[in-house]
């Protein structure tokens, strides 16, 4: 396993530098890079000035060169300064993270929690009337843009039935006397958010949890262990379940990934301060620094949890091996 992590851990770090420089030659095309921004505030700017700023930050270079120039900085722990901030992008994504990872965990847990008794629910009653209703629940939130059940559930709970704010992160201007206080604001906020993104996920777990228990309790192992007498419920979940765990934890552990990359339509539509929204207003701003670190650390939690999943396996199925 050892030799397999290595060539796995190679092959990551191979990917992520190949897709940085794609993105980073993509970033260069956008116009408005910090000269042109300085042009367009300053009409007095002469060509003599233009030509030196383009030589101090280094835009007359290669895009090669600029690329080896910024790698070389993020090698060292320079992370880069945001333009749109005017702080360094460590100071910036630090905060972000952890929001983003409070409310991406959040909702995956509660996703996670309703949608796998449902799937197995739904599996041993196939093709009866409740095995219908949770497929119309689970392609209701696959269908649902995320946008829109935003903005409904803001209308319906943070106008008509104002119980929860329509936005925001934490409650601005308040002194928080203990850290419980402070939790328990910061799950107000966290509500609607929250119900948003695990209800778009239910339906894609719950129809995939469905199928894997379906074609498991096929199996004829399945009717080895009701030969023997075995309990039903030892039926399900130690020989059912356990079987129809290989292929939830591709899509689970995938799941993870996005915990730090952010939900960028979700966030931005509850002015969630995470990297979604992060991301999404650096993009806006051309701020290149924030865009490409927020891209970097989105591309290493994919592939790390996609060998998380690997080894997974073989914990999961005694009978995989990775060699």
């Amino acid at each position: 396993m050892t030799n397999f992590i290595i060539r796995r851990l190679i092959q990551t770090v191979i990917v992520i530098a190949l897709l940085s420089y794609f993105c980073f030659y993509l970033m260069t095309l956008m116009p408005g890079d910090p000269v042109d921004l300085m042009i367009q505030s300053n009409p007095r700017i002469t060509s003599e000035d233009v030509a030196r700023l383009r030589n101090l930050y280094g835009l007359d270079q290669p895009t090669y060169v600029r690329y080896w120039n910024w790698m070389s900085g993020i090698l060292q722990g320079d992370l880069g300064y945001s333009r749109t901030y005017r702080i360094p992008v460590s100071d910036i994504m630090g905060p972000k993270l952890v929001n983003t990872f409070v409310l991406s965990f959040a909702s995956l847990a509660l996703a996670l929690i309703i949608a796998i008794p449902l799937g197995v629910w739904s599996a041993l009653r196939a093709g009866t009337k409740t095995d219908y209703v949770i497929g119309f629940f689970a392609f209701s939130g696959v269908s649902m843009p995320s946008f829109w059940l935003g903005l409904i559930l803001i209308i319906a709970f943070a106008v008509w039935i104002p119980w929860f704010p329509a936005g925001g992160t934490e409650t601005i201007g308040v002194d928080h006397g203990s850290w419980w206080s402070i939790v328990t604001d910061r799950a107000y906020y966290l509500v609607l958010p929250t119900v948003t993104l695990a209800y778009i996920s239910i339906g894609r777990f719950l129809r995939f949890t469905r199928s894997a228990m379906l074609e498991a309790m096929r199996n004829d192992y399945i009717r080895t262990a009701r030969a023997k007498g075995l309990s039903r419920v030892v039926v399900i979940w130690q020989h059912g379940f356990r079987n129809a765990l290989l292929s939830l934890i591709t899509m689970v552990t995938l799941s993870f990934s996005g915990v730090f990359s952010g939900a960028t339509i979700t966030e931005t539509v509850f002015a969630y301060q995470g990297v979604g929204k992060l991301v999404y207003d650096s993009i806006i701003a051309n701020d290149f620094n924030v865009a490409m670190i927020s891209f970097m650390i989105s591309v290493s939690m994919v592939l790390i949890f996609n060998l998380i999943a690997d080894i997974m396996y073989s914990f999961a199925d005694p009978r995989i091996s990775l060699s």
